[in-house]
């Protein structure tokens, strides 16, 4: 062995890289009360490291010893308290290959690695405690999110499959997974703190579904007694305020230049929302998180796609027959029955180029103004026609109008310098 190949800056590098990688994965274990703690972490790590650099036999060599070692140790604590240490000793030879990977000359991923299993070490205990209170049907959503991502979209269509141009599975799909993403991710903020207070869950449930989220709120607010008007006016402004925001992330997506003209409105009416409700005071009444669905099922997933394509290929035809203004009617009608995948069609459009990011900019706005209007019927049912149900309309009333008119500033604004 060469050695030019010992160069004393690259090995110190290495050397502190690959004892600092053993040292921060020991230390939890020792703080774990484990048998192997820091001291043994930092030495496999070195380990590793110092056989990657005499070459991939001793490597290999290294590996079979910690193995060894690892074998050696579960035997004991086998006979002695009964149990196996299987995830210190994955940890024992994860971090092993961490430190060969140093050795290699490797930066980036040995740290994020380490780094990465560290924290799952460290979040054990909530670890455990969130998959204890998964059901059945939330583990079979996270497989479905995974099966329509890695599996079916990789061989969908790229190209339209009729003749007019306007069904192209494969965007259709990317639609599919970015709203059903989005919706499952809220969907365990909002199963992990919305029993926090109703605001808690006027939050989290708006990013799921706004809809489902009033009608749940409306019904359990309104038993609470006195005060309860109010609680729910707030709970409502919450719920229309992330919706908003959902809103604006996906057309942010698909076409960040509508999201920037859409951002102006949006958040003025947001504003408004959160001014209203902070205008009435705080509650942190307990409640418990809606019965909100995982928003990954066939049947979700399958009427996402279909009524994308419904609002993408009328707001085409609509811009084709009608102009623009077509597309931001249809989306305004569509934002009445689901506000996430016409704000997902319009923004689409935008992307390719098919309607200006201005087009795109109004239809968002438009359709979560419709998506919030949807939600006076059900207050209605909740508060028969009381005074709460005269003051939300006023205030939401209000936002719109706040909304609209910022909106028309922006895309003057827009016209005047652009």
């Amino acid at each position: 062995m060469p050695v030019t190949r010992f160069v004393p800056s690259e090995i110190a590098t290495k050397l502190i890289l690959s004892l600092a990688i053993g040292l921060l994965v020991g230390f939890e274990r020792e703080w774990s009360r484990k048998d192997l703690g820091a001291r043994t972490f930092a030495i496999v790590s070195l380990l590793g490291m110092l056989c990657m650099v005499q070459s991939q036999v001793f490597a290999l060599i290294g590996m079979a010893a910690v193995v060894m070692v690892v074998i050696v140790m579960n035997v004991g604590n086998l006979v002695l308290h009964r149990e196996l240490e299987t995830t210190t000793s994955v940890a024992l030879i994860v971090v092993f290959t961490l430190g060969a990977l140093v050795g290699d000359g490797h930066i980036f991923a040995p740290t994020a690695a380490a780094v990465l299993m560290t924290l799952l070490l460290a979040l054990k205990p909530q670890i455990t405690r969130f998959a204890g209170g998964v059901t059945a049907e939330e583990l079979r959503s996270a497989v479905l999110l995974g099966l329509i991502g890695l599996v079916i979209y990789p061989v969908l269509p790229d190209q339209p499959v009729d003749p007019w141009g306007l069904l192209k599975p494969r965007e259709a799909w990317l639609t599919v997974i970015l709203i059903a993403g989005l919706g499952f991710v809220n969907y365990v903020l909002l199963k992990m703190y919305g029993a926090r207070g109703v605001y808690a869950t006027a939050l989290f449930g708006g990013l799921v579904n706004s809809t489902a989220a009033v009608a749940e709120l409306s019904s359990s607010v309104a038993s609470l007694g006195a005060g309860s008007g109010a609680i729910l006016v707030n709970a409502t402004l919450i719920t229309v305020l992330s919706m908003f925001v959902r809103n604006l992330v996906i057309v942010s997506v698909f076409t960040p230049s509508a999201g920037l003209l859409s951002l102006f409105p949006i958040a003025a009416m947001c504003a408004a929302c959160a001014g209203f409700v902070l205008r009435q005071g705080r509650d942190l009444t307990p409640a418990s998180a809606p019965r909100l669905t995982s928003p990954i099922s066939i049947r979700k997933i399958t009427g996402f796609g279909l009524f994308f394509l419904v609002i993408q290929s009328a707001s085409v035809l609509g811009q084709r027959f009608i102009g623009e203004v077509g597309t931001i009617i249809v989306s305004f009608l569509g934002g009445f029955v689901s506000s996430a995948s016409a704000t997902a069609a319009v923004g689409s459009l935008a992307a390719h180029g098919q309607i200006s990011a201005s087009t795109a900019a109004a239809s968002t706005v438009l359709t979560s103004i419709a998506s919030a209007a949807i939600n006076v019927p059900i207050i209605y049912r909740a508060t028969r026609g009381s005074k709460t149900f005269i003051k939300l309309i006023v205030l939401s009333a209000i936002t719109t109008v706040i909304g609209l008119a910022v909106l028309a500033a922006t895309l003057l604004l827009k016209l005047k310098y652009y």
